[in-house]
């Protein structure tokens, strides 16, 4: 069994291109199983944990393998087997992100850099003689690949709201992340563990300030509709409206949205109205998951400002204020 295994990574080392198009092929894969049929999607993400919690009793493991078969697994083995992980993490990741990210805003920072370190988990020179001999990046970098899958997996395994998943994973990839940074300040000193601690608190203060440029990876936007007419029996909105006059804004307007989330989560989402980038008025709306097109909700405005022309926009966010969609409309004299 063990030639086999160093037979198979010495394929994948003599054509990397396989492994990156099956890491590929994984993620995108694993996006449809996931958003087709919710039990498979708790199986997906059960072996992402339980590949990262084998990834933690690394050497625990090597040497009980050792001790119990004689057979001594050699560090490369465990080398490919991190960036197999690596990859299979941030190409699971990547369609889910690419599906909900808003580009004209601040969260098309944060999928840029995710496509840029999957890219990076794929090329070999990067990975293994740029990335891995720097033991504080690769700390990061394995940080950051942890925090992605688990902002996904964890309202689909326990229900999470997004909020709660955020935070969560957050602390949970720092919380991982602690071991591997204790290597960067060698010595007893008694101040070492307290200091780290401390600095990771300090960073994950730092992440949870930018959270808005996070995409909620879990949910997505299927339809979002300006209109005045909204039939509440058969959850139908009317005409898209994206221009009209002062006049018909006296009507109102309402905001109809359609969001899609993991089966049988509950969340809060809140309709955002903004008058010339400036918010005025915050309404806040009850989702559930199950429907496949998505849980479909509406606010209505009625009471506008004076001097209402201009450009609007209702923006739907989490309770974290992670951007899910929006729609522009404007208002004329």
């Amino acid at each position: 069994m063990l030639t086999a295994i160093h037979r198979i990574i010495a394929i994948m080392q003599r054509f990397p291109g396989l492994m990156a198009l099956l890491a590929f092929a994984s993620g995108v894969a694993s996006y449809i199983l996931v958003e087709r049929k919710t039990a498979l999607a708790q199986i997906i993400a059960l072996l992402l944990v339980l590949s990262w919690l084998w990834l933690l009793l690394d050497n625990w493991l090597r040497e009980r393998i050792e001790q119990r078969f004689g057979i001594a697994l050699s560090p490369n083995v465990m080398r490919f087997a991190l960036q197999m992980l690596h990859q299979e993490s941030l190409f699971f990741a990547l369609p889910f992100f690419l599906a909900v990210t808003s580009w004209h805003h601040g969260q098309a920072i944060f999928t840029l850099l995710l496509v840029l370190c999957a890219l990076i988990s794929v090329v070999d020179p990067f990975y293994y003689r740029k990335l891995a001999p720097q033991r504080t990046l690769f700390v990061v970098f394995h940080a950051f690949t942890l925090f992605v899958v688990l902002s996904i997996i964890l309202p689909v395994l326990l229900q999470l709201t997004t909020s709660q998943s955020m935070a969560a994973a957050l602390a949970i990839a720092i919380m991982l992340s602690l071991p591997s940074l204790g290597s960067l300040m060698p010595g007893k000193r008694w101040w070492r563990v307290p200091f780290l601690m401390a600095l990771l608190c300090l960073l994950a203060t730092g992440m949870w300030q930018l959270r808005s440029f996070v995409p909620p990876a879990a949910m997505r936007l299927n339809t979002i509709v300006l209109t005045q007419e909204m039939n509440t029996t058969e959850r139908e909105p009317g005409e898209n409206i994206t221009q009209l006059t002062t006049n018909a804004l006296s009507q109102g307007l309402y905001s109809f949205t359609a969001v899609t989330v993991p089966r049988g989560l509950n969340e809060a989402v809140f309709h955002v109205w903004r008058h010339n980038g400036r918010e005025v008025d915050r309404i806040k709306l009850d989702i559930r998951g199950g429907r496949e097109s998505g849980y479909r909700a509406w606010s209505r405005k009625l009471n506008f400002p004076p001097h209402s022309q201009g450009q609007w926009q209702v923006e739907v966010v989490t309770e974290s204020e992670q951007l899910i969609g929006l729609v522009r409309f404007t208002v004329l004299e």
